[in-house]
């Protein structure tokens, strides 16, 4: 019974497999069934890797089936079952396709539809001052498994270094360093009669937590609700920023990991002057987004 297994269930299924990637198959090990996928786009792994797992499944059941039951199936009951979820698992993967014609007869063979390449393009990031008799500080937080630390720049319309500041707040994520950031900014500005301030961050839940003070861990609840009472006696606004225009506050947080305490600099540290330097000048940097 297992021979006619194999004769009218497993040839045909691969045999099936090889005539929808217009191929021959010939396996010398399991393990290079696999290599079968080289050369395709993301998506079309994704189909053929869940076309070789299904093919496995329904040649594992056919074998028990006639070993217990003494039930041998048709095999194209077998492919009918191994498309619908190869179909499925191509639909719903997040992975994209090439514009190579192989990739699109393999995908429609199987029934799947084709997620097309994300267009990238180059966006240009450049440090921008605040205006005239404002203050403007980059915050960021650094956290890795054994601390975690936050970071800020105060700088004037002139582009002028009023501030920095670096504290190491112990083991927590990365999202809480960047809010001990922000509100060590607030503390900053507050006690400095800085009454007009821009608070920049590239942490977009950072952003958000002012307008949702829900976000904010309960930890951090009465200190948070502190430095929002003491934003509405100031002219305050926060904004996001990529990653690339915010590298001081980024230097200076990763600076704080090694610190044992909060830490000021009223002149431009020298591990700071480099990317201090660029943002004065308005030298821009690039980072690739898809459209």
């Amino acid at each position: 019974m297992i021979s006619s297994v194999e004769e009218v269930v497993l040839y045909p299924l691969w045999c099936w497999l090889a005539s929808s990637l217009d191929t021959t198959i010939h396996f010398q090990s399991m393990s290079a069934i696999w290599n079968l996928v080289d050369g395709f786009s993301p998506q079309c792994k994704v189909v053929i890797k869940a076309a070789l797992i299904n093919i496995l499944n329904a040649i594992w059941i056919a074998r028990n089936n006639a070993r217990f039951n003494n039930l041998v199936r048709n095999w194209r009951n077998s492919v009918a079952w191994i498309s619908t979820n190869v179909t499925a698992a191509g639909n719903f993967t997040s992975k994209v396709s090439s514009s190579s014609i192989i990739d699109f007869t393999t995908l429609k063979r199987f029934n799947v539809n084709i997620h097309p390449s994300k267009l990238t393009t180059f966006r240009e990031v450049i440090w921008q001052p605040p205006i005239a008799h404002w203050v403007k500080c980059n915050i960021d937080g650094a956290s890795t498994p054994s601390s975690s630390a936050c970071g800020g720049v105060f700088r004037n319309s002139s582009v002028d270094f009023l501030c920095g500041f670096a504290n190491n707040i112990g083991k927590t994520s990365a999202f809480i360093a960047e809010l001990w950031g922000a509100m060590t900014a607030i503390d900053i500005a507050a006690s400095k009669n800085w009454s007009n301030l821009w608070l920049e961050t590239d942490s977009n839940l950072v952003v958000m937590a002012f307008k949702s003070p829900v976000l904010v861990p309960w930890t951090l609840s009465n200190r948070w609700h502190n430095c929002i009472c003491l934003t509405k006696s100031m002219n305050f606004m926060v904004s996001h920023v990529f990653r690339e225009g915010n590298f001081c506050a980024d230097s200076l947080a990763n600076v704080g990991r090694t610190l044992n305490s909060l830490t000021f600099w009223y002149e431009i540290p020298p591990f700071l002057k480099g990317y201090f330097e660029v943002n004065r000048i308005g030298k821009p940097f690039f980072r690739v987004v898809n459209i």
